[in-house]
């Protein structure tokens, strides 16, 4: 086939208008996947799969659309249609037509992308975001910039013990780590987050490990503007990363004291905060080694399965060894078997009793240790309640929620007890 002759068929077979429209709706199914699928929390790698689909589709789309015809009959192969017969003309124009329509749809979605930014800041969701109580913060998942993608475990335990310190100030709202981790590894504006959370700022930040040698950046963030209120790095030995995390909550905390509302203490001065932060980290371990292993059994309990669920069990069981004062650790192991009863299938009612009993031991020397933290009397209420002691429960939930009012697992046990006493 003469060259000419070539590219006369691939116009007659409608080749470069099913190219066309094949590029159109592409883009639009990917500005659809990048809008939509974080909404739903679907994974970033979603996206990337979609992309990778829609170009290996694209030679494929050509070659069927040379090889094969649409007719009223059917598709048939090009080959058995006679050159009277053909209706290729008549199907050209349908595709353009099918092109124009989501040309127009696709423009209509990209000038949105553009514009919304805009109308986040200066419309009504900023409105929205405005009235949040100014004592309202979230904790993003921080991220791990180490070139070991292995520590993602430190990174997430710097924020999540950061967390952790900054629901137990008085008078500041924090959102809880599910909800705020849910955004980790999306691109969510922070009005976006904002607004989703409810709150009013965001702490944001990135952690980079190399030997014993650790680098935190952190900031503070306006969530209605994006504007970063405060930041700062850090670069210290791997010993001092416990001073590091209190200075990160002394001066977040320092920065929120004049926006603290409300009848609950609103510390004025650096020394207040500094006293109400040093009480909140109680719990915790000077052992570099220790508290590693209890980052790891964190980083691996949060992600709900038996096999990580023993995986945290082995480091909280490291933790403990490495420092028996660390009551957190203790708590975490405790959290391990209570886990391990709804997976105690081997072994019967004796497994299940065993992981029950060592819960106990674990959760007792926790509370010998730190008798008023929540994280202990969570795990003693939700082990009560497993073993059908709801009266004895309520009071320890009930505690957790006096001293940090958002905890989930509290609610959710107390809400279960609470069910069944109305039955």
């Amino acid at each position: 086939m003469k060259i000419d002759n070539f590219f006369a068929e691939l116009k007659r077979r409608n080749v470069y208008k099913v190219a066309a429209a094949y590029a159109v709706v592409a883009w639009l199914l990917i500005q659809i996947a990048t809008q939509v699928f974080p909404f739903f929390e679907i994974p970033n790698w979603a996206v990337r799969l979609v992309v990778i689909l829609l170009i290996l589709g694209f030679p494929v789309a050509l070659v069927l659309s040379w090889a094969f015809e649409i007719t009223p009959e059917g598709i048939k192969r090009e080959s058995e249609i006679a050159p009277s017969e053909s209706i290729t003309y008549h199907t050209g124009r349908k595709i353009v037509g099918i092109t124009i329509a989501v040309a127009v749809l696709a423009a209509g979605l990209f000038v949105f992308q553009l514009l919304r930014p805009r109308l986040t800041s200066t419309g009504v969701s900023s409105s929205a975001v405005n009235a949040l109580p100014e004592n309202s913060v979230a904790v993003l998942a921080f991220a791990n910039l180490s070139d070991d993608k292995g520590s993602e475990y430190f990174s997430d335990g710097i924020s999540e013990e950061l967390l952790t310190v900054l629901q137990k100030i008085p008078g500041l709202h924090v959102a809880a780590r599910t909800s705020a981790f849910s955004f980790k590894g999306t691109n969510a504006t922070a009005q976006e987050i904002g607004r989703k959370l409810g709150v009013a700022h965001l702490v944001e930040g990135s952690v980079r490990k190399a030997g014993d040698v650790v680098r935190i950046a952190a900031r503070l963030t306006q969530a209605n503007t994006g504007e970063e209120q405060w930041s700062e790095n850090y670069t210290r030995n791997l010993k001092d990363v416990f001073a590091v995390q209190t200075e990160l909550a002394q001066t977040i905390v320092e920065q929120l004291r004049g926006q603290l509302a409300g009848d609950a203490p609103n510390p004025t001065t650096k020394a207040d905060i500094q006293a109400e932060v040093r009480a909140a980290a109680k719990g915790g371990t000077e052992n570099v080694e220790a508290h590693e292993a209890y980052l790891q059994g964190r980083f691996f309990l949060n992600r709900h399965s038996e096999k990580e669920t023993d995986q945290a069990r082995a480091a909280f069981e490291r933790a403990v060894q490495l420092d028996p004062k660390f009551a957190l650790a203790w708590a975490g192991l405790a959290q391990t078997h209570v886990w391990d009863c709804n997976y105690a299938t081997e072994g019967g009612q004796k497994g299940f009793n065993a992981h029950l009993a060592a819960a106990r031991e674990a959760v007792e020397k926790a509370l010998a240790i730190e008798p008023e933290h929540p994280a202990i009397h969570r795990n003693l209420g939700i082990l009560l309640a497993r073993l059908g002691r709801n009266e004895e429960a309520i009071p320890h939930l009930r505690k957790v929620l006096q001293l940090v009012p958002n905890e989930p697992s509290a609610h959710e046990t107390l809400e279960d007890i609470e069910a069944q006493q109305r039955q």
